[in-house]
C-alpha cells in the first residue's frame, strides 16, 4: 500500500491540513498521497509496538488511513490536525484490538528478527531489548500506549494525551505508572538494578 501511493505523490510542498482535508473530500488522490507518505511509516511502528504483529500494524495503519479518506467531508478546521487525529485513530483502534484479543492468548509479543553480529555486547543489548518488548507487552493497554507514544515515537505528553483523548495530568499520571510497572518487570527478570524509593 505505502510504496504504490508513495511513488504517485507529486513532488510539491504538502499544503496545510484544512487544504489537505478539503482536496481528499473532494476525493483527490495526489493529496491522500501525500497524506499516506508522511503518515503511514509512523502509524505502522506505532501499531507494531502496540501490538507486536507486522500484518496486524499494516493493518491498523492501513485503517487509519481509510478512515481519514471516509471521514474527509467531515473535518473540522478547529479539531486536532491530521497527525493528531491519526494517531488518535491508531492508538483506538491498537487499544480495541488488544482487548479483543485479551483472553486469547498468554504469548510474549514477538521480537524483530536481529541481524546483528554476535558479540557479547550485542547479545545482551538484543536480551535487554526483547525483554524490555515483552515488558511492554505485558503491561495494560492504555499503559503500553502511553510508553509506545511517548518514549518509542517521541511524541509531547500533550500530543501523546490528545491520542489517548486525555487530559494531560491524567496522561503523565498513567505514564507514570506505566514506567514504574516497566521498570518493576525489568528489576524481576534482574535486567536493572533495584532502586529504592522508584524513579
Amino acid at each position: 500500500m505505502r510504496t504504490a501511493l508513495v511513488n504517485t505523490a507529486p513532488q510539491t510542498v504538502a499544503p496545510g491540513d484544512d487544504e489537505t482535508m478539503r482536496a481528499i473530500a473532494t476525493r483527490d488522490a495526489d493529496a491522500f498521497a501525500l497524506v499516506v507518505g508522511q503518515y503511514s511509516t509512523p502509524l505502522y511502528r506505532i501499531a507494531w509496538r502496540m501490538l507486536g504483529d507486522a500484518a496486524e500494524a499494516e493493518d491498523i495503519a492501513q485503517e487509519a488511513l481509510l478512515r481519514l479518506w471516509d471521514h474527509a467531508a467531515r473535518w473540522r478546521g478547529d479539531g486536532p490536525g491530521i497527525g493528531a487525529w491519526l494517531h488518535r485513530v491508531t492508538t483506538n483502534l491498537c487499544l480495541d484490538r488488544l482487548r479483543r484479543r485479551k483472553f486469547g492468548s498468554d504469548e510474549d509479543v514477538p521480537e524483530r528478527a536481529d541481524e546483528a553480529p554476535g558479540a557479547d555486547e550485542q547479545m545482551d543489548e538484543n536480551r535487554m531489548r526483547a525483554a524490555t518488548i515483552t515488558a511492554i507487552g505485558a503491561l495494560p493497554e492504555r499503559q503500553r500506549a502511553a510508553i509506545v507514544l511517548t518514549y518509542y515515537e517521541e511524541l509531547s505528553n500533550q500530543a501523546a494525551a490528545d491520542a489517548l483523548d486525555m487530559k494531560i495530568k491524567a496522561f503523565e499520571s498513567l505514564l507514570l505508572r506505566a514506567r514504574h510497572a516497566l521498570r518493576a518487570m525489568l528489576e524481576d527478570r534482574n535486567l536493572l538494578p533495584a532502586m529504592a524509593g522508584g524513579d
